[in-house]
């Protein structure tokens, strides 16, 4: 399964990979857990969201026991950041056939579909339509680059988007989910384990930073003479990285779009997307209050017009406290795998539906931290542990 899917999407220039949502390498993706569904002799659908689904028993039984992840990436990202949580929960099922475990609660399997956000600047697009996260409005206003709304372009991958938005009786079959996940961090490395469970995800939010000046030619125009945005904006940078230290916490810009976008031209636009996270609301409220604060003394010294807009916020989840001891005793009875609890600042489809359904997670070891990135990686020994982990609460949970 992990070799079917290495080279879909992948950019020969990079090494990464570029599934972005509703484009080619996306459906390919789609195509890849179709047939993986139907290998098995799953039943396969699709919901009004996108989100795609495999079933072991009838799922309108309800109280199913449901796990997966996603397959999209970021720009350049990773094979496993998504992708490790769905190939494993495939092997999963395959390891439970062979134990011979006999089931007691319907078995889902779920692809979500735009959890990085890459396309349209919004994450976990899938899964927050189908638990009223994100409106019917709010997503038929989200538009890529090119000025493609997402409803556009669900239609030109053949999808019907007419349909999209809150799906609580899907929802209703679910009594847990359970996404295991390549840590995107250290911590397990650092202990020494291959597997963890989490126990909360860090509140985060993305904003976008509008620094307007005015245009004009960079080579005859005096620095006195300038309403350049560009010297707002990257003061702003180093602040966000100033504030963060100073909290503990993280801020990032990692996207920036300019116009005219000129060597030889002055910029009367620059858009940049802030990324904050911290262990508490508390926190990650200083550390944006600050960084804006910042920004519009920097740009009102530069003569430069901001406005600030938040795109997208979750708060702090604290994952299903009972959930997650089931999954810790479960796992204790392998003697041989110590089952750390840990936080984590990213944000994953199982915190979107954390607030109405009982959700958990499982890390795998990430022997560098690094994710997000072409070097993202974990050893086959450590991924075959999180498949024996995922197996081993899947069966415990849908045998209670």
């Amino acid at each position: 399964m992990w070799a079917e899917l290495l080279p879909v999407g992948r950019s020969s220039a990079s090494g990464g990979y570029r599934r972005y949502a509703w484009t080619g390498a996306d459906a390919d993706c789609r195509a890849w857990f179709r047939q993986q569904a139907e290998a098995r002799g799953l039943a396969y659908e699709v919901d009004r969201n996108g989100n795609q689904w495999a079933w072991l028993g009838d799922p309108a039984a309800g109280n199913a026991v449901v796990t997966g992840s996603h397959l999209d990436s970021v720009p350049d990202g990773g094979a496993f950041d998504g992708p490790l949580g769905v190939v494993s929960a495939f092997a999963a099922l395959d390891e439970l056939r062979g134990r011979g475990a006999r089931l007691t609660r319907p078995l889902g399997i779920v692809n979500f579909g735009d959890e990085e956000g890459a396309r349209f600047g919004l994450a976990c697009v899938g899964s927050r339509l189908t638990a009223g996260a994100l409106t019917v409005e709010q997503a038929h206003r989200l538009t890529d680059g090119d000025g493609v709304t997402l409803p556009q372009a669900m239609e030109a991958a053949g999808y019907d988007p007419e349909g999209i938005g809150p799906d609580p009786e899907r929802l209703a079959r679910i009594g847990a989910f359970v996404e295991l996940h390549v840590e995107q961090g250290r911590a397990l490395d650092l202990s020494g384990d291959r597997v963890g469970i989490a126990s909360a995800i860090w509140p985060h939010g993305r904003w976008r930073f509008d620094f307007r000046g005015e245009a004009n030619h960079a080579g005859t125009t005096r620095l006195a003479d300038r309403r350049d945005p560009m010297p707002s904006y990257a003061e702003t940078v180093l602040a966000a990285r100033r504030e963060a230290e100073l909290a503990g916490a993280v801020a990032t810009f990692g996207k920036i779009a300019v116009e005219p976008n000129g060597v030889n031209a002055i910029p009367s636009l620059v858009r940049g997307w802030l990324d904050s996270r911290a262990a508490d609301q508390a926190s990650l409220d200083t550390v944006v209050t600050a960084i804006e604060k910042a920004a519009r003394e920097y740009a009102a010294a530069h003569g430069v017009d901001l406005t600030v807009e938040r795109e997208s916020f979750t708060p702090v989840v604290e994952f299903d406290h009972a959930l997650r001891d089931e999954l810790a005793l479960i796992l204790s009875s392998d003697t041989e795998l110590r089952v750390p609890v840990l936080g984590t600042g990213a944000g994953h489809d199982a915190g979107i539906l954390s607030g109405r359904v009982p959700t958990a997670m499982l890390f795998v070891r990430n022997p560098t931290g690094v994710s997000h990135s072409p070097a993202e990686h974990a050893t086959e020994d450590d991924c075959v542990a999180g498949v024996s982990a995922l197996a081993d609460v899947l069966e415990g949970l849908a045998r209670t």
